[in-house]
């Protein structure tokens, strides 16, 4: 457990074993269960290691654990946000970066959804004056907590664990309740048919709603993300004024993107 301004959050303790829990999740995504020795000539770490990680993993409901192994939990598709750091770090850093020099200099609201991108967005705007930061993620409300000259504006709502972001109706009350000038939705998907989508679908009525109080919609997403559909639309892409990825994206599916009316800023992360 690592502890951040008091708030107690579930972590794997170093980058390494993210990175090992992350292989294990995406195995158990793609083959539904696997044994302990597999892992072991896979990943190349000892079997108790595994049996420690694993042992971990169950403990948060992330994996059911077997005899000699592990299997997936029944639908589960999303990585939790607290393993999410490893993946594509530096693409996502690029694409935060082109995010919020996209977002004009003055005052103004900007939403953001929770995400490991919106959460380098937020640390990018940190430190400009008269910005006020609206949003259901508890971990990038504490982000922005150490830089009180802004302000943050947390909403309600009912927390998911997986995601940390508050949802539901209190949530979606607090975006119909401000005038947002920009928001930001990071996304697990987005095509040029569905536009940006999630995993659930009450997180995604709330970012709805975040979409639908705001002049101008932002979506980040690493190339990954282009061209997947997940189950819960949270814009459509009419909606969509501006899609920020890098060069993995599938670049047929981009320029489909363009063609409904979105301007692309496509980043080169850095080697």
């Amino acid at each position: 457990m690592a502890q951040t301004s008091g708030v107690r959050l579930p972590h794997a303790a170093s980058a390494k074993r993210s990175d090992r829990m992350l292989a294990v999740l995406k195995t158990l995504h793609s083959r539904g269960a696997v044994a302990i020795a597999d892992l072991v000539t896979e990943l190349g770490v000892s079997a108790p290691t595994l049996r420690r990680d694993l042992a971990d993993m169950a403990d948060q409901r992330l994996l059911i654990r077997t005899r000699g192994g592990a299997r997936a939990l029944p639908a589960r598709a999303e990585v939790p946000v607290h393993l999410r750091d490893s993946e594509a770090a530096e693409a996502k850093r690029r694409i935060a970066l082109r995010a919020a020099e996209l977002i004009p200099k003055g005052p103004m609201t900007v939403a953001l959804t929770g995400g490991t991108t919106t959460a380098e967005i937020a640390r990018a705007l940190s430190r400009r004056p008269r910005l006020t930061i609206i949003t259901n993620a508890l971990s990038i409300a504490l982000e922005l907590a150490a830089y009180p000259a802004t302000k943050v504006i947390l909403t309600g709502g009912i927390l998911r664990p997986v995601s940390l972001e508050a949802v539901g109706v209190l949530a979606e009350n607090t975006f119909t309740a401000v005038e947002v000038r920009i928001a930001v939705l990071g996304a697990d998907g987005m095509s040029a048919t569905r536009g940006a989508t999630t995993h659930d679908e009450v997180e995604a009525r709330t970012n709805h709603a975040m979409a639908g109080s705001a002049q101008r919609v932002i979506v980040v997403a690493d190339g990954s993300k282009i061209g997947r559909v997940t189950p819960a639309q949270m814009a459509p892409t009419a909606q969509i004024d501006v899609l920020v990825t890098d060069t993995s994206a599938d670049p047929i599916e981009l320029d489909r993107i363009r063609d409904a009316g979105v301007t692309v800023h496509v980043v080169e992360p850095k080697r």
